[in-house]
């Protein structure tokens, strides 16, 4: 299983970019596919998923990025995308795609709880 994450770059406040996590060696539609960060010096943190199809493909988004970030999903292309819009210096990070399967609606944020993860791509906003 393979996730490869891209699209990171350093960009202004108040730019836009659109994160891509290409995956390979899994049944995609039965996994949720979720984004993760970490910032210089903290833990990772949650950010966004898409849940799998036969959870409906619903998507999670953490509060704090919630209006600005959105998340998608192909299954015919086996690739998320994470969009992110007004983005602010406090949103530099790596940011790192994950795949889990089995998941239930609480688990969603939860790490711990995904089997594949990526390599990560690099995002700086300056001020």
């Amino acid at each position: 299983v393979q996730l490869q994450a891209s699209g990171g770059g350093l960009v202004q406040a108040g730019d836009s970019l659109r994160l891509s996590c290409a995956t390979s060696g899994l049944t995609f539609r039965d996994y949720t596919i979720g984004w993760f960060r970490q910032p210089p010096g903290k833990e990772r943190e949650f950010v966004a998923a898409i849940r799998s199809r036969s959870s409906g493909g619903r998507t999670v988004v953490t509060d704090s990025v919630k209006g600005r970030f959105t998340i998608s999903r192909d299954n015919a292309k086996n690739t998320v995308w994470l969009g992110m819009n007004s983005l602010e210096p406090e949103d530099t990070a790596i940011y790192y795609c994950a795949a889990a399967s089995g998941l239930i609606a609480s688990s969603v944020p939860d790490r711990g709880r995904y089997h594949y993860w990526g390599q990560g791509t690099l995002v700086t906003v300056s001020s």
